[in-house]
């Protein structure tokens, strides 16, 4: 399983997965500072002055400053918490960003555009909204043939395939720079089981493993990122983060595409 048919009712459907589920763990979940994850060294060397920024889709784990960016979400436990943290927080969804065209220099969206039946229109909102030569940091999971139960239980429409990532990128103004393999999710199959277990039948005790255990040990276990050049050579690479640059669209379609195999 890679993509579901596309429809109306499965968009709806899968919006309203993905609503449950994530209002939920945010309702009970505690909101991670972004200087804790492995992610942070790379964003301190992409902030610059009089920067305007924004981060798509954070839930409770923001990768950009809690200040000074601006944060949109469509849960509205995760905008609450991110409010009651000081953060600019609205609500909105990667489909339709409430903000006007070239607006932003540094944009981040990790792990939210697999969630989306139309990911066309959320990649083209992405575009929309950057500025010429804004950065972008987004992340995607990779290989239908890695789909798992995990896929599903979380609310996922897509893994890409590498070709399909380049390709969606460039026909909305995005060059990748550079890439890194990313994701926090548990190697061993039987442990993604059990927590997805416990948080269907036991979920008041699984969040409290969660808040107290598992994300901390999480974010202190956390393996430095690895950057190459353009595309990582990503055949058994389940997920990916990439830094893009926008450029001007005319000027993207026309650029060929970025290394996939030269490492740094």
């Amino acid at each position: 399983m890679g993509e579901a048919p596309s429809s109306a009712s499965q968009a709806a459907r899968l919006l309203d997965i993905n609503r449950r589920f994530y209002d939920a763990l945010w309702n009970d979940a505690n909101l991670v500072e972004p200087d804790r994850f492995n992610t942070w060294p790379l964003v301190t060397s992409l902030l610059a002055p009089a920067q305007r920024r924004l981060e798509v889709a954070p839930g409770l784990r923001p990768r950009l400053p809690i200040e000074g960016t601006q944060f949109v979400d469509y849960s509205v436990p995760a905008v609450a918490k991110l409010r009651a943290r000081g953060a600019d927080a609205v609500a909105g969804q990667v489909t339709s960003l409430p903000f006007a065209d070239r607006t932003f220099d540094l944009l981040c969206a990790l792990d939210i555009v697999e969630h989306v039946d139309d990911d066309e229109k959320a990649w083209a909102e992405l575009g929309r909204v950057a500025c010429d030569g804004a950065t972008l940091l987004v992340s995607v999971p990779l290989h239908p043939s890695f789909w798992t139960a995990f896929d599903d239980f979380v609310g996922h429409h897509r893994r890409y395939e590498p070709e399909r990532l380049l390709e969606r990128l460039l026909q909305n103004g995005f060059v990748v720079e550079k890439s890194a393999v990313f994701g926090m999710q548990p190697k061993s199959s039987r442990l993604l089981d059990l927590g997805m277990w416990f948080l269907v039948h036991q979920r008041e005790r699984a969040m409290w493993w969660y808040n107290k255990i598992f994300m901390p040990l999480g974010v202190h276990f956390q393996s430095k990122l690895s950057f190459a050049e353009g595309m990582i050579a990503a055949d058994n690479v389940a997920e990916v983060l990439l830094v893009c640059r926008k450029t001007h669209p005319a000027r993207a379609a026309s650029t060929d595409p970025p290394p996939t195999t030269r490492d740094i």
